[in-house]
């Protein structure tokens, strides 16, 4: 086996463009191009390009793959219509969040299953070993796969210049099958920046011809390529949860206020249906630490694993930190005790090596696009 990072379709167009490049799950991948402040700048006004081929799409194909999805997921994926998608989870027996997918489905027996690149082999053995004893298959389509994403306020506008696809007909977490600058594609409607975009499934040997389409087209309305770090920072204004940070095994999807994904209603057993039961009726007794967002009022800049504290005690644990470029201040998201959650909480602060800084605690997200 190598240690070498895999490389995308694009590597050398990313360095071509003069991208610092990082390890990131396995992966090079570009970090940044210029600045991250001014590429997520971009993507909050006009448009950014990202490369998110490091994404682990699975396929789970078969009359009853439906069937599979639904046992091997917490989610009612059976009831998801041709051509939409669903945002889930896959837990352990436990409870404990093994990973939070993306699952379109293509078609009547044929799914698209998208891992976080850092859980990608974890989800694909846990659906293989699920999968025993169902009419399914599930593949590895990882290698099958480039994925581009435009997105932004201005992404509509450029992506329609260059397909003939009903992007107006396209809603929100759906997916179709179309021509993008004459490259088949699979266009998809959801996001992790808290803005409108599209993301686009095509064949790696298609990736440079239709990342050089859109850079083109977007020219003219400010679109710039953008790496991972301003994602970041996008995602948290959004208050999206990143996994390893505000998910994890050690946490359900209750623990993480997203019990909302686990539908108890659909028919049959699942992975971990009775452990989240318990960790359902556990959070409306008692509800455990929440996740809340927090606003500096100072300008020192909070990291993951600090603690946050009230009166002198810990009663918090920081899980994304880092400077807002749109609202102009640091923000974190954190685990915080119940007692300290509320929004408006006074005296609350973040052990920035050994000073209290004051933080005012929020609901999330922090930024909402205007519709």
């Amino acid at each position: 086996m190598s240690n070498a990072p895999r490389l995308t379709a694009l590597d050398a167009l990313h360095r071509s463009l003069g991208a610092t490049m990082t390890d990131f799950a396995g992966w090079d991948m570009p970090l940044r191009y210029t600045s991250e402040r001014d590429e997520h700048n971009a993507v909050r006004t006009k448009a950014g390009l990202f490369d998110l081929s490091h994404m682990g799409e699975i396929t789970v194909t078969g009359p009853q793959a439906a069937a599979l999805l639904d046992y091997a997921l917490v989610g009612n994926i059976g009831g998801v219509a041709t051509g939409r998608a669903r945002y889930t989870m896959i837990c352990r027996e436990d409870g404990g969040i093994l990973d939070d997918l993306i699952v379109y489905r293509l078609g009547d027996t044929e799914y698209m299953v998208v891992a976080n690149a850092s859980n990608a082999q974890t989800v694909l053995d846990a659906l293989t070993e699920r999968a025993e004893g169902f009419d399914a298959a599930v593949r590895d389509d990882r290698d099958a796969y480039a994925l581009i994403a435009v997105q932004g306020p201005e992404s509509p506008g450029i992506l329609s210049s260059l397909t003939d696809a009903d992007l107006d007909g396209l809603k929100y977490y759906a997916g179709l099958p179309g021509t993008v600058a004459g490259v088949p594609a699979l266009i998809a409607r959801t996001g992790y920046t808290g803005e409108d975009g599209f993301e686009l499934f095509v064949e790696p040997r298609h990736a440079e011809t239709l990342w050089r389409a859109l850079t083109e087209a977007g020219a003219p309305a400010g679109l710039v390529p953008c790496g991972l770090s301003c994602r970041d920072t996008l995602r948290l204004e959004a208050g999206m949860p990143l996994y390893g940070h505000e998910l994890t095994t050690s946490l359900t999807p209750f623990d993480a206020g997203l019990g909302r994904v686990v539908k108890f209603e659909k028919e049959g057993d699942f992975v971990g249906r009775k452990a989240l039961e318990a960790a359902a009726e556990r959070a409306a007794a008692n509800p455990p630490r929440k996740l809340v967002g927090l606003v500096a009022q100072g300008r020192r800049v909070p990291r993951a694993g600090m603690s946050v504290v009230a009166g002198g005690e810990a009663v918090g644990e920081v899980t994304s930190g880092a400077p807002s470029p749109t609202l102009g201040k640091p923000l974190a998201m954190a685990y915080v005790d119940a007692a300290h959650a509320g929004p408006g909480t006074e005296g609350v602060g973040v052990d920035i090596r050994g000073t209290h800084e004051p933080y005012e605690v929020v609901a999330l997200p922090f930024y909402k696009r205007q519709k």
